[in-house]
């Protein structure tokens, strides 16, 4: 039976392209994404069984990239977060940059995007007024206003911390991988993965207009229903929901995250002398892709 691996009909001429010298790569813009977990009794994903969970949500049929896969909430740096210095709880600038493979600019560039990226496409905010807080309810028309100016880019992230009186919580994160987007893709992405608890006091909701559904769910039944052909993911969605598979609660995971590999995982695309192109993973054997010919398409 075939999984859910996403693969778009496009790819095998571009793979094509790529390998025969007639497309260039372009250079993947940095971008951070959020594992974002909680512990649930009760009965995890209608299974009647307790356990770790992680909220997904699922990218719009509409969407050019990646329509109706599951994925977390995620998105690009914004340059501004760079250099303007905000308020900072946690390990510092330079621990992360070390953490991270970057410079200290970047490191927080990053480390906003995830958070920022986590309150635009689910309403939770890894912030508080001190080092030892984090924000409670972020629901209001006040607290929306602010959200919408961050999507939009009208309000940076350090901007919207020092209104707010605010300060990250970047202890509450944890670096958990890093893939990069293939080269022959027209867009692509430098994206570090990372870890984090539900905050107490908060909930998630449907916030981005690029999903059409959220889900708390286990990673067992996320893997499950991928590996069935029931629910569509990208190579990296599903490396780092099988990660998660030993772990039952989010401090687990938080603590694991401290030593788990950061080195990138780029696509490689050859082609063969009989025109066969062969897509892999390094260390991701489960995703290589076998195509006869450019017009053959799985």
């Amino acid at each position: 039976m075939p999984n859910g691996q996403w693969y778009p009909p496009e790819w095998p001429a571009r793979i094509h392209a790529l390998a025969t010298g007639t497309l260039t790569p372009v250079p993947p813009r940095r971008a951070a994404t959020v594992l974002l977990l909680r512990t649930h009794t009760g009965g995890a994903g209608g299974t009647g069984e307790d356990g770790l969970t992680v909220h997904m949500l699922r990218r719009r049929t509409t969407m050019a990239f990646a329509g109706g896969a599951y994925a977390y909430p995620g998105g690009g740096v914004d340059p501004r977060d760079d250099a303007h210095r905000i308020g900072w709880a946690g390990p510092t600038r330079e621990t992360w940059a070390a953490r991270l493979g970057v410079d200290a600019d970047a490191a927080q560039a990053i480390v906003c995007a995830a958070v920022r990226e986590t309150y635009e496409e689910a309403g939770v905010l890894l912030a508080g007024p001190d080092a030892d807080s984090v924000v409670g309810d972020t629901t209001g028309d006040d607290w929306e206003a602010d959200r919408q100016a961050l999507v939009t880019r009208a309000l940076s992230f350090a901007e919207f911390l020092e209104r707010r009186g605010l300060v990250l919580r970047s202890d509450l994160l944890g670096a958990w991988a890093r893939w990069i987007t293939p080269e022959f893709e027209p867009k692509r992405y430098d994206t570090w993965f990372f870890v984090a608890a539900l905050p107490e006091g908060q909930r998630t909701r449907n916030a981005s207009t690029e999903a059409d559904r959220t889900v708390w769910i286990r990673p067992a039944d996320a893997t499950a229903g991928y590996d069935a052909g029931e629910l569509l993911m990208m190579p990296p969605t599903v490396s780092t929901l099988r990660a998660l598979l030993p772990y039952a609660t989010p401090a687990e995971v938080i603590e694991a995250a401290a030593a788990r590999d950061l080195t990138p995982v780029l696509a490689r695309a050859t082609l063969g002398d009989d025109g066969e192109i062969v897509l892999s993973w390094p260390g991701h054997d489960e995703f290589t892709k076998r195509v006869r010919t450019v017009e053959d398409t799985p």
